[in-house]
Parts: structure tokens; C-alpha cells; sequence
């Protein structure tokens, strides 16, 4: 894949000001706002629901990248279809029927994405590659920002890019966690297209980081 992506997590920016966070995404040139769903219950944190991806849609011609870090995923797939979600990924390990979960998603119309944690083998979504147009490799463990990127997953990107390759497909495969101008040459070098960066995106000038990122995509 030769397009490459940078998806601002939202969960970085100013919470009582989600609009005009939104608004300076767009100006930047991003395509992506990935959105973290956390439960509480899968991950310790929390964050928010469908609700505020909703009142957010408004504001925004962002492509909106949900990442559900929350059990029982299929239970809320519905519900971010009417938000607005365009991307809606699912951890394996949330849910015992990950199959028909990603069918449910695919059925609203929404892309549909499956997420693995730094533990999770790949064999795990293997079988399901084939409905999927996003996979999400976790670089770090899920819950909370600002954590250091975990090197050993380059190892699962480029399993997973091997066997996109392999089975003839073409999902885009994302990472999330750690990400700055360092860590992002390590990930697209084993085969990452999309990627998530919050704290070092949001921490500083939104405009330079950005394009510091799309600087090191393309060296």
C-alpha cells in the first residue's frame, strides 16, 4: 500500500473543545481522526461513547476512524453507525464471535477493522483478513496515551503485510501507539500505511508535527 495516512487521535486533544480541535485537523491536511472508545471494562480507562461521536460529526468532513476498545463490541456497532462513524475497529479479543461481529459492521455499511494487542498472535485474525479493510496493530498495550512504542511489533506488521500479500487483498494496515517521526519509519518500513499519533501530534505545533511526520513518510 502506497498511500499513507496519518490518523490524529482525538483522545490527545482538548476535550471541551472538540470542534475546534476538528477544525484544526482539517487544516493540517489529514484525511483521518482516529476516535478511541474505551469501556472501562476492556481497558481500564474510559473515554467516550457514540454520543459524542455524533455530536462531532457535525463538524467534521474527517474520515472518523472508531476504534472500540470496549467487550462485547457487536452490541455497539449500531449505535456508531447512527453517530456517523466511517471505520469501525474491533479487538479480537473483545468478543467470541469476531466473524459475525465484523460482518455486523460491514452490513451497516460502515469499513469494517479488526485490532490486535502487542500479546495477540496474528494467526488470530487470519481467518477473518479477508472482510477486513483495516487491520490495527497495537504498539503499545491499550488504555492510555503517551506510552513508548514497542518495537517487536514490527514483527506483526510485517506478518500481517505478508500475508495480505499472500492472499491477494488489500486492507490498509494501521498502527497505534507511540507513534512520533522516529517510530514511524520503523512501522511503514514493516508495512504500516496508517498511523495513529496522539500525544506527539497535540503536544506542540499541530501543523509542524504533522508535517514533520509526512517528512519522514517520504525521506
Amino acid at each position: 500500500m502506497s498511500h499513507y495516512k496519518i490518523a490524529p487521535s482525538i483522545l490527545a486533544a482538548d476535550y471541551a473543545n472538540f470542534e475546534a480541535e476538528l477544525k484544526r485537523l482539517e487544516a493540517t491536511g489529514v484525511e483521518y481522526v482516529h476516535i478511541d472508545i474505551m469501556d472501562g471494562h476492556f481497558v481500564p480507562n474510559i473515554s467516550f461513547g457514540a454520543d459524542v461521536v455524533a455530536a462531532m460529526r457535525p463538524h467534521s468532513k474527517l474520515v472518523f476512524d472508531c476504534h472500540l476498545m470496549v467487550s462485547n463490541p457487536e452490541q455497539h456497532i449500531e449505535n456508531f453507525a447512527r453517530a456517523g462513524a466511517d471505520i469501525v475497529t474491533i479487538h479480537a479479543e473483545a468478543t467470541q464471535h469476531l466473524h459475525g461481529a465484523l460482518q455486523k459492521i460491514r452490513s451497516t455499511g460502515m469499513k469494517a477493522g479488526a485490532v490486535i494487542n502487542p500479546g495477540t498472535p496474528v494467526v488470530l485474525i487470519e481467518p477473518v483478513l479477508h472482510m477486513v479493510d483495516q487491520v490495527l496493530l497495537m504498539t503499545v498495550n491499550p488504555g492510555f496515551g503517551g506510552q513508548a512504542y514497542l518495537p517487536e511489533v514490527a514483527e506483526k506488521i510485517a506478518e500481517v503485510a505478508r500475508l495480505r500479500e499472500k492472499k491477494g487483498l488489500s486492507f490498509d494496515i494501521e498502527v497505534d501507539g507511540g507513534i512520533d517521526n522516529k517510530t514511524i519509519v520503523s512501522a511503514k518500513e514493516a508495512g504500516a500505511n496508517v498511523f495513529v499519533a496522539g500525544s506527539y501530534l497535540f503536544k506542540g505545533d499541530l501543523q509542524a508535527n504533522v508535517t514533520t511526520l509526512k517528512a519522514a513518510l517520504h525521506d
